[in-house]
């Protein structure tokens, strides 16, 4: 990706990255600009294990996926969902029941432009540019009501999202209005960043860099983020560390060292 449209200056006390970009670069990918791997850099510096902690996220996102698809789920709205990376929703979803739809969101222009050019040959798939704070133009948007009818069930992911809320009640607001939107059957997804658990340096060196960034994320323990399923029955194995929720074998990332991961998942479904 070409840098010369990201500014190259550089102030440590405000470093400019974009999130999506930036886990894009996490991931392996190529789709990032300077700032965003600067930052990236420095938090894989601190701590090496981000990266494994990152794909064992994805690869938590893939087995629900498939889980939900064989529950007879067809639609899913990714909110959140950042730049197409390896095994994405539409595809894992596809791959049991090819007539399931996707709807992405994102706020990120580029990485809308990006998924939209990619995307253009699947009618199955639609990306909306939204926040995920205005879950109301989301779920009234054109795109999305073309693909998904909300009086049946939809798996609605908020994978690696809402640490990016930092303020809880606005949190709050965007489950409750989510969970008002979701028809009976429906299943809701997130997983977020905790530092539950991790050392002391860990949280010294994160907390450090995290306040360095104009978009500093907002760790929450494994309790307020079992909160966020308040109305939902959790599935089990409840909320764990992500690479504990439902592991298909052994050779799962991190599944025998799951506090390296520094993040829990979870999955309820809606009465």
């Amino acid at each position: 990706m070409d840098d010369s449209t990201e500014s190259k200056s550089t102030d440590d006390a405000e470093l400019v990255y974009n999130p999506a970009r930036y886990w894009d670069y996490i991931l392996g990918g190529y789709y990032n600009f300077q700032m965003d791997r600067q930052v990236g850099d420095r938090v894989l510096q601190a701590v090496p294990d981000v990266r494994l902690g990152a794909l064992a996220n994805r690869s938590f996102l893939r087995r629900v996926v498939r889980l939900l698809a064989h529950e007879g789920i067809t639609q899913f709205v990714d909110l959140g969902s950042g730049l197409p990376t390896v095994g994405p929703v539409h595809e894992t979803a596809q791959a049991i029941n090819p007539g399931c739809h996707t709807v992405y969101v994102d706020n990120d222009p580029v990485a809308v432009t990006h998924s939209q050019s990619i995307l253009a040959q699947n009618p199955g798939t639609c990306v909306i540019e939204e926040d995920i704070r205005n879950i109301q133009e989301i779920f009234d948007d054109p795109c999305l009501r073309k693909l998904v009818d909300i009086r049946q069930p939809v798996g609605v992911l908020l994978v690696s999202v809402l640490h990016f809320i930092k303020d809880d009640s606005q949190a709050d607001e965007i489950l409750r209005q989510v969970r008002s939107r979701m028809a009976s059957g429906s299943y809701l997804v997130i997983s977020h960043y905790s530092l539950e658990g991790a050392s002391d340096i860990t949280i010294q060196r994160l907390s450090h860099i995290s306040s360095s960034t104009h978009d500093p994320t907002k760790p929450r323990s494994s309790v307020e983020i079992a909160r966020f399923f308040d109305g939902f029955e959790l599935l089990e194995p409840g909320v764990v560390r992500i690479p504990l929720w439902r592991p298909e074998g052994p050779d799962e990332l991190l599944v025998e060292e799951p506090e390296r991961c520094l993040g829990f998942a979870g999955v309820g479904r809606k009465e």
